[in-house]
Formats: C-alpha cells, structure tokens, sequence
C-alpha cells in the first residue's frame, strides 16, 4: 500500500524572514528591455543591507530599477521558499571596487568578482548592487496534520 503524498501550504512571509536567503546563491534578474521580459541568471551575495548580484546582462540593457527572484524549493517534498526584490540598482564599474576585499557575508573579504563566479566573462559579465525597495516571498510548508 502506498502512502498518499502530503499536502503542502503556500505561507506568505514579511519582508524581514523573505530577506533571509541563506542557503541559495543563484537567482534570476527580471527586466524589460524593448517591451520584452528579459531574465537572466545571477549569483548574489549582502553587502551592507544591498544585494550584489552578478550576471550576464549588458549593462545598457538594465534599467534603473529591476526585480531579483531567487527559490529554494526541494524536489522531494516540493517544500521551500521564493523571494522577489524589487528597487533600484547601480552598474558596479568601478574596478578599483570590483578588485577590493569587500566584507561580504560569508565570503571572508575576497574580491566581488571572485566570490561571485559568473558563467561568462567579457562585456556582458554585470555586477550590479541592488537596494531592496519591494520584498516579497513564499514559503511552502507541509501542511498540519488535522
């Protein structure tokens, strides 16, 4: 006899437990370029209550302000969360700031664009510092027993 999968719930979390996305690097910068949504892979990491994101976006392509979505959802047991971040950001250029140790949660000092490995390097490897204005998240859970 097989056991019947268990029922999960969508809970809907506050800005300050959405922020919390330890445990997942990866994400996916949202925009619109030409009247066209556009997402991109990223890799991110907190810098003094901003989010660093790295990815392959032209930097002309990204608007002023810009949405971040990460998920961490388990395949087994489809429980996790997802969170989305909105606001503005700013093109990291200056290479002096991209070269520096920065105090990077977790990440001991090192330089942005080595703790934050991108898949490609060229012109279209963006790193962008994004100041939250909008949080919003889920967390799937297992539903209680009744």
């Amino acid at each position: 006899m097989s056991t019947p999968p268990a029922s999960l719930r969508m809970v809907e979390v506050s800005g300050a437990e959405a922020l919390w996305l330890e445990g997942s690097s990866l994400g996916r910068l949202v925009y619109t370029q030409r009247d066209q949504t556009v997402v991109r892979p990223g890799r991110h990491t907190w810098e003094f209550g901003r989010l660093v994101v790295r990815t392959p976006a032209p930097v002309a392509a990204v608007p002023a302000t810009t949405t971040y979505h990460v998920d961490e959802i388990r395949a087994v047991g489809g429980t996790g969360r997802t969170v989305t971040l909105s606001g503005p950001v700013d093109v990291i250029t200056d290479p002096d700031e991209t070269a520096l140790p920065h105090c990077l949660k977790g990440m001991g000092g090192a330089p942005i664009q080595r703790t934050l490995a991108g898949w490609t390097h060229g012109p279209h490897d963006t790193l962008l510092r994004l100041r939250p204005k909008t949080v919003t998240g889920i967390r799937l859970a297992r539903a209680e027993a009744r």
